[in-house]
């Protein structure tokens, strides 16, 4: 698990995951995962969530994991591009588990690619990403 100061204040200051209850899980060098259990107000139909709210997962899945490997040098990271695949619908009670992992670290661009599972293990989407690491002082 890292641990470290700038970790601690991604945690304190990324209000926007409180917004659609996602849970940060284990982060460790190149993996990372994100929890969220789909309720009524992430729907888009009477049953189903909205693309957005799964978009918004892996998104934070795939920074987690790509600031997992520059974290110890004092850089954070931004979203250059985003791809996500749905392959199922994902529906109100639903458990999803996203987990991320680096597939490629450059100097600057780090790749990503994560799956989301729910509570019975199907597979729901596929996500992959490229993130920019940049110095942390440019950050806060």
């Amino acid at each position: 698990m890292l641990e470290n100061e700038l970790l601690e204040l991604y945690k304190k200051t990324n209000n926007f995951r409180d917004t659609l209850g996602m849970e940060l899980g284990d982060v460790s060098e190149g993996k990372a995962t994100y929890e969220l259990t789909i309720q009524k107000k992430h729907l888009a139909t009477p049953i189903a969530a909205h693309g957005g709210v799964i978009a918004a997962l892996v998104d934070a899945a795939m920074g987690v994991t790509a600031l997992s490997v520059v974290i110890q040098s004092n850089r954070v990271v931004s979203t250059v591009e985003l791809k996500v695949s749905y392959l199922r619908p994902v529906i109100e009670g639903d458990h999803l588990k996203c987990t991320g992992e680096v597939l490629n670290q450059g100097n600057r661009l780090i790749y990503v690619e994560c799956s989301v599972t729910n509570q019975r293990g199907e597979l729901l989407a596929r996500a992959n990403g490229t993130f920019n690491a940049y110095p942390a002082e440019k950050a806060f």
